[in-house]
Order: C-alpha cells, then sequence, then structure tokens
C-alpha cells in the first residue's frame, strides 16, 4: 500500500487544534474578506448548544480545514476555513470576556483558544492585514471608536447578546465536541486544486436534498427505509421536478412569512425552525401531513386529477397566474378535503385570489410577496380573509379606468371566462382591429387604412389591444380571414363563430374607435362581476407591504439607506428611509406603547434591549436605565423590528412603502 506523500488528513477535535502550541493561524492575503453574518451565526450556536445538551459521546463535524505550513516559520496558512474559524474566535471572545472577572479558571481555559501562550498580545489567528486591527480590537476588547461598524463587531455583540455569564460552561461544554478534519499540505502539494476539489466538485446541494438529509440523517438504516417508502417517495411522485417549490410553499402556508429563494437556504433553515425535532416519535405523524399537502400539490399541478369539475376549473384558472398563490390554495383545499370548510369556501378562495391578481396586473401592481399575508388572515377566519383580499385587491374605478385604454393582459384567460368558453386551446384571440393593419384594411368597407388620417390610425392602434377590440374567435376561422378587413371578417367568420360575443359583431356595421369604447364599457361591467372584489369597505393599498413581509437584507446592501418612502405605524405616516432608523423609531416606540412585548422578546432572543452597556459599541439610551444596541445589521434589525411587533400583536398595523431604491435592491 502507497501512502500520500504531500497531503496530511487528520481527524481532529476543534478547540484542542486552535489551542496547540504557539502556532499562529494565518489568513493569507488573496482571501475574501470575513463575510458570515448573524444568521449564520445563529445556526452554529444552534449547533452547539445541541451538542453540548447531548449524551458525552456526541460530537458535531465542522467539515475540513485545510492549511498549508509556512516555509518561513511556523505559522499555518488557512486556504480554506476562514469563515468557520473566524466565528468560532469571535464566539470564544464573547465568552471569555462575560466570564473573565468572575470565573479565571475558564476564561484561562478561553484564552489558550484566542491568544498566543508565548505572547498574550498576539492573537491566534491573524487575519488579512487590511482587516486584522478590527478582528484583534475585539477579541482582546481593545474598541474605543464606539461608531465603528464591522462583521467581526456586529457577529461578537451578536454572541454576547445570546449567552448569558451563566450558560458560558454549558457553550463551553459544547466548543469541547467540536471536531473537524484537518487537511495540511506539504511543500509539493498543489494547494489550488486542493482547494476546488473541496469546494466545486458537483452541484451544491439543494434545499430540498438538505431537508431529507436532515430528516434522514439521525434514523437507523431500518427507520430510513421505513420513511424514504412510506413518506419521501410518494412526496417526490407528487411534486416531481417542483419538489423545491412545494416545500417553500408548504412553508409560507404553515409559518404565515415569505422565504428567501435566493440560493442561501432560506427553505431549509425555515424548515429547521419549524421541525427542530426529527427524531421517529415526531416524525410519523409530521411525515402523515408532508405526505397530505404533497399529493394535494400534486393536484395542483395537475388539476385534471380532480375529481370536481367546478373545483377542477378553478384550479386550472389559478394557474393562469402561475404558482405564487399555492401556499393558500394548499391550505384552503386541505380544509375542504377534511371536511373543516365547505365547497363554496373553497371556491370562494380561489376567485378571490383570480380577482387579485388579475386587478393588480391590471393596474400595474407589483403581486410578490402577497400570498403569506394571506396566508395569516386565513388562519383568523373567513372575515378576515375577505378583509385582507379587499385591502391589496384595486377598486372598480381603478380597474375601469385602466381598461379603457390598457393592453389586457392573459387575455385568452379573460376573454374565455367573459364570452363563456370553458376550453379556449382551439380558439385565437382575434383583434377586431388588427395589431398591424394592411394598406387596404378597412373598418367600414369604404375607406382604406392608407385613407386614415394619422389621428384616426395612432387612436386605432392605440385601443387594438385593449378589451374592447378583442374576441375569441376558432382558429379555422381566423385563419380563414387573416388580413381581412371588418366586413369580410364579420360575415364570414364572426358570423359563423360558435361563440356569442363574437357572432354579435356581425350586427355591427362599421368598426371605429367609437364602438371599441362603447364594447369596452359593456364588457367591463361583465370584468368587474365576475372578478369581483370582496364587499368591503377597505379601498386598495397602493404598495404598502406588510412589516411581517418586509425584506430582511443581509449586510447592508448598497442603496440600504433610502430603502423606504415612508413608514405607515398604526395610521401614523412616518418618514423613515431606512432599517436603522426603522429600527430605532420601532424600538423606542414599543419601550413607551408596549414595553411588556419589547422586554419578553428581548429576554427570549437576547437582545436588542439591555439593562446596561455590556460590551463597547453602538448603543441609544432608553428611559429607566435600559439601552438598545444599534450595532447590528440590516437582517438582525428588521427582524427585531418584526419579533416585537409580532409579540405586541400590532404587526398588522404596521407597514413599509418601499422606494423605487428599496424594491430593486
Amino acid at each position: 500500500m502507497s501512502t500520500a506523500t504531500n497531503v496530511e488528513a487528520t481527524a481532529v477535535n476543534t478547540i484542542d487544534w486552535l489551542a496547540a502550541g504557539s502556532t499562529t493561524i494565518v489568513v493569507p492575503v488573496y482571501q475574501r474578506q470575513y463575510r458570515w453574518d448573524i444568521g449564520g451565526c445563529e445556526r452554529l450556536l444552534s449547533d452547539i448548544r445541541a451538542v453540548a445538551d447531548a449524551d458525552d459521546t456526541h460530537r458535531h463535524f465542522l467539515g475540513s480545514i485545510l492549511s498549508a505550513q509556512d516555509g518561513e516559520d511556523d505559522d499555518l496558512i488557512l486556504i480554506d476555513g476562514q469563515q468557520r474559524i473566524t466565528t468560532l474566535m469571535l464566539l470564544v471572545a464573547a465568552l471569555h470576556h462575560s466570564i473573565r472577572d468572575d470565573d479565571p479558571t475558564l476564561a484561562a481555559e478561553l484564552a489558550r483558544v484566542l491568544l498566543r501562550a508565548d505572547d498574550p498580545t498576539r492573537t491566534k489567528l491573524r487575519p488579512h492585514d487590511a482587516w486584522a486591527s478590527l478582528y484583534e480590537s475585539v477579541v482582546r476588547d481593545l474598541r474605543d471608536d464606539a461608531d465603528r461598524e464591522s462583521r467581526f463587531d456586529d457577529n461578537y455583540a451578536f454572541f454576547r447578546s445570546q449567552v448569558h455569564p451563566d450558560e458560558v460552561p454549558r457553550i463551553w461544554r459544547g466548543l469541547r465536541r467540536l471536531e473537524h478534519v484537518s487537511i495540511t499540505l506539504g511543500p509539493e502539494a498543489n494547494a489550488q486544486q486542493i482547494f476546488e476539489s473541496l469546494n466545486s466538485t458537483g452541484e451544491p446541494l439543494r434545499d430540498h436534498e438538505l431537508i431529507h438529509n436532515y430528516i434522514l440523517m439521525g434514523l437507523t438504516h431500518a427507520e430510513q427505509l421505513d420513511v424514504e417508502t412510506r413518506f419521501w417517495l410518494p412526496i417526490e411522485q407528487h411534486t416531481g421536478e417542483t419538489i423545491g417549490a412545494f416545500w417553500r410553499h408548504y412553508l409560507v402556508m404553515t409559518t404565515g412569512r415569505e422565504l428567501a429563494a435566493n440560493g442561501e437556504h432560506g427553505v431549509y433553515s425555515a424548515f429547521r425552525r419549524s421541525f427542530p425535532h426529527v427524531d421517529v416519535g415526531h416524525l410519523q405523524a409530521d411525515a402523515e401531513v408532508w405526505r397530505h399537502y404533497a399529493e394535494i400539490y400534486g393536484i395542483l399541478l395537475d388539476p385534471s386529477r380532480e375529481p370536481d369539475p367546478e373545483i377542477a376549473r378553478q384550479l386550472r384558472f389559478v394557474n393562469t397566474f402561475g404558482r405564487a398563490s399555492y401556499p393558500l390554495v394548499l391550505a384552503a383545499y386541505s380544509d375542504h378535503a377534511r371536511g373543516l370548510i365547505a365547497r363554496d369556501e373553497l371556491i370562494e378562495t380561489l376567485e378571490w385570489l383570480q380577482t387579485l391578481y388579475l386587478r393588480r396586473t391590471l393596474v400595474n401592481l407589483p403581486n410578490e410577496r402577497l400570498v403569506a399575508r394571506l396566508c395569516r388572515a386565513r388562519t383568523e377566519g373567513r372575515d378576515a380573509l375577505a378583509r385582507a383580499f379587499a385591502r391589496i385587491t384595486p377598486s372598480d374605478e381603478r380597474v375601469s379606468a385602466v381598461l379603457k385604454y390598457s393592453e389586457l393582459p392573459y387575455s385568452a384567460y379573460v376573454l374565455g371566462r367573459l364570452e363563456g368558453v370553458a376550453d379556449t386551446d382551439d380558439f385565437d384571440v382575434e383583434h377586431i382591429v388588427p395589431a398591424v393593419p394592411g394598406d387596404a384594411w378597412s373598418g367600414d368597407g369604404a375607406r382604406a387604412w392608407n385613407e386614415y388620417s394619422d389621428d384616426e390610425q395612432n387612436s386605432h392602434r392605440a385601443l387594438a389591444p385593449t378589451l374592447g377590440n378583442l374576441t375569441l374567435l376558432e382558429q379555422h376561422l381566423a385563419e380563414r380571414v387573416f388580413g381581412e378587413s371588418f366586413p369580410t371578417k364579420a360575415a364570414d367568420a364572426y358570423a359563423r363563430s360558435a361563440v356569442a360575443e363574437t357572432r354579435a359583431l356581425q350586427e355591427v356595421e362599421a368598426w371605429t374607435t367609437a364602438e371599441i369604447t362603447r364594447r369596452t364599457v359593456r364588457l367591463t361591467a361583465d370584468l368587474l362581476r365576475i372578478w369581483a372584489r370582496p364587499a368591503l369597505p377597505e379601498i386598495d393599498d397602493d404598495g404598502l407591504t406588510p412589516i411581517l413581509d418586509a425584506v430582511r437584507r443581509r449586510g447592508w446592501p448598497a442603496g440600504w439607506e433610502r430603502e423606504f418612502d415612508y413608514v405607515e405605524y398604526r395610521g401614523e405616516r412616518w418618514e423613515v428611509a431606512d432599517v436603522r432608523a426603522l429600527f430605532n423609531r420601532v424600538m423606542r416606540r414599543a419601550w413607551t406603547d408596549t414595553r411588556a412585548a419589547a422586554l419578553s422578546y428581548s429576554a427570549a432572543h437576547g437582545g436588542p434591549i439591555y439593562a446596561e452597556t455590556a460590551w463597547k459599541g453602538q448603543w441609544d439610551e432608553l428611559t429607566d436605565g435600559h439601552h438598545l444596541y444599534m450595532g447590528w445589521d440590516s437582517n438582525y434589525m428588521m427582524s427585531a423590528v418584526q419579533g416585537v411587533l409580532d409579540e405586541a400583536g400590532i404587526a398588522s398595523e404596521v407597514f413599509v412603502k418601499y422606494s423605487y431604491i428599496g424594491n430593486v435592491m
């Protein structure tokens, strides 16, 4: 057997590896900046707590750490693992600083990880020179610039806020149970090739693959086979290639929160929060529910599988607008299937959804990030759902004004319902005035198109894609009269159509802009009746986003200082443009109006309100000797705003109006 000479891989205890000897771990110049955010720190701390509470045989595996020996001294060059190692060091620093005056023995053990034994003024980890001083000032608690911002400061502050001094021994116990594979390269090894092999081979795991691994990992082989056969395979069969979307829509339904779909495993993280226990005892009941909703999802994807013809028809209609509404449809369909709501209420919900999406598309309002708020409202009953729909569905007046001059979206679907055509597959959307009339086209059989004035031509072109100029026509008839003048089409095609609305066109003597306008007014009345808004007094909200659906952005993205046009807080209009100002104002208002909720949230989440300024950083003083820490990143601040308002029970009364910058960030 031959052995490797340039690569040495050894499973090691992470803390022992970090604390060993007087070696400095150096981050080389070519490494990217430290980028872990509070979300990553939160997951790491959760894993450490879990392994700390397990029995002595359990360990938590961090993956592999790739390093190479420096040719000039004993330093280790950290090729892969900078983000994990730096975050661990910040956690150890937070533990050390919180107990150093009360437990010198434990403080000394922690210091061995952070500082070189031969020179306590030097840290064991040395980041890139450009930001080494920032890191070292945090780890050694030397900061004197309270207004400074950095990821080191943010994540250190997060750990300080989350770990009470009494919990430090528990976290240290968890840290002592971390392991990784230490890969050390010899002088002849190709570090870049090995780094690429570790990080770039194959496709990264997708959310549903991570969920699959998560629910099976802790089971015995026999249990894995049972869960795979009875639950996971049926879920895959029902959802097919859309299994990732299924999990996202299912979690939006159950949590009432929008989930990130930007490749950062937001779906997997939400799943872990929703299902922290996946042992066999919990798994059996949960997996039955997952399979139930996956079966419904398959019906939504293919409504022909629905035995009730009217429900199947409504599901096909909903699919016209894509799958964004599936979280709400899943909930309503499941309740109907289990006998919790009547058939009419399910159909009513499906009609409301179509009305919402069609009307908002007509008036050019965005349709993103709507369904989570509807799922939340539905948990409070039908009337609450009706009010939620009414608030964000444009009014009859607004829709009527737009239909006169705007292009009709989803034209085959709209005309099919208006004109009573159940299946539009064999029909064309007929432009009575062609979108591009030929020179010989005529609306009355007397004057040709090239004899129309410029104003007449422009008026006809402008109205060509509008409701009044469109109808459904059988494909074989449309092909026969393509490009012909209106009198010819009326006699040879419209008169032969099975569609009553199209057949009625043969009675019109000439097709003019006035005729288009009259037909638009008549069809608009039918459209407003079919796609009827819930009969409640609320007006549409013109793009206001409920605070629980506000986007949680990572770090401080470009443009964050102009994220909002304004904020509507319980009927008040606040001129607040960025998340930092919103965070400060909401926390101060909560301290005044709903102090119990603010304290309860802070106690449960380790901040952001504290009885004292427990570490250096950006603080804002509240009354009664309490302080608000302002050194968080954007993601944490928005989460805290949402959490405090939700805890106080007033989140439904707070909205943000995104600016142009905020919408495109």
